[in-house]
């Protein structure tokens, strides 16, 4: 017989955990299904988090697992392949790539997105470490370092002129950026923050004792660097809502599901957080996302069991 859930929550990072663990004390039968990659995976260490500033995302997510299996809150590791609402309107199958299905009465999608990172020799290896994406999460541990900022679209202009506040030897590569693509103000903000802007595209990196050391261009000219960032293209994981019908918007930032400040999508029963809602949710807010989520899931059950008693 397929098992029965009230909610099953789809991704295991910090916003499906913290659904979680808010469903788990609040006695609802609750299953996570974790693929297993979360998308700080990369990175040693989380910061800007509230008494878990400098923790490894690796335990962050460990502890996350004890919290919930403390409130018999299920796990799986496996990856939901599809997702249906079933023929009574009010529940959902999900099915593993194990083959296994589970039913649920309300959705958390929490599946996050994954970054694509510029197809420069060296930067996939480095990322997290010395190649860099996020001030806030890094800029601190890397400050006053010489930086670089290897420009993915007109808008890294934006990322050089944030990193600045954590460094004053600041230089962006256009790489695949023409000058021209600049306006006015970018190259006037620029020249005010003290940033260099160095064209031609960027071939790969120096590393020397497994250290970042240096950006070499395509004409063979190198600029000493110890830090690099750049704005992975970010992929929306949007696959089983977009089964399940949901409204996507779109933005700079790729199509996300249009929400309620709960993260209700337009499907009735089906909740996203996280990254799986937006690009810009850190790791705080992604908890915080999970969490009122799984509050407003548990009020709502209560009340549609009550009006139907």
């Amino acid at each position: 017989m397929t098992e029965q859930y009230e909610v099953i929550v789809i991704g295991g990072g910090a916003a499906g955990l913290s659904a979680a663990l808010v469903l788990g004390r609040a006695r609802r039968r609750t299953l996570v299904v974790d693929a297993g990659e979360p998308r700080n995976a990369p990175a040693a260490h989380m910061q800007g988090y509230l008494s878990r500033d400098g923790m490894p995302p690796t335990e962050f997510l460990a502890v996350g697992r004890e919290e919930i299996a403390r409130y018999g809150v299920g796990l799986v590791r496996g990856r939901a392949v599809d997702v249906t609402r079933n023929e009574d309107g009010q529940s959902f199958t999900v099915t593993l790539a194990d083959g296994r299905a589970v039913r649920t009465r309300r959705l958390v999608v929490a599946t996050g997105l994954k970054d694509e990172l510029p197809a420069v020799p060296g930067v996939a290896e480095r990322f997290g470490r010395d190649v860099l994406h996020c001030p806030y999460c890094h800029g601190w541990e890397v400050r006053d370092q010489p930086f670089g900022v290897l420009a993915t679209t007109p808008l890294s202009v934006h990322q050089a002129l944030m990193v600045s506040q954590w460094s004053k030897d600041v230089t962006l590569f256009l790489h695949t950026v023409t000058e021209d693509e600049l306006s006015d103000d970018d190259l006037r903000r620029l020249s005010a923050a003290g940033v260099s802007v160095v064209p031609g595209e960027v071939s790969g990196l120096v590393v020397d004792d497994d250290r970042l050391t240096g950006v070499r261009l395509a004409d063979g000219t190198t600029h000493d660097r110890s830090v690099l960032f750049t704005a992975p293209r970010p992929i929306p994981r949007t696959g089983l809502l977009e089964k399940l019908g949901a409204e996507l918007h779109d933005t700079p930032f790729g199509a996300y599901p249009v929400v309620d400040p709960t993260g209700l999508t337009t499907v009735p029963g089906v909740w996203a957080v996280g990254n799986a809602m937006g690009f810009s949710e850190q790791v705080v807010n992604a908890a915080s996302s999970g969490y009122r989520a799984g509050a407003t899931i548990n009020g709502e059950l209560l009340m549609t069991d009550l009006d139907t008693a």
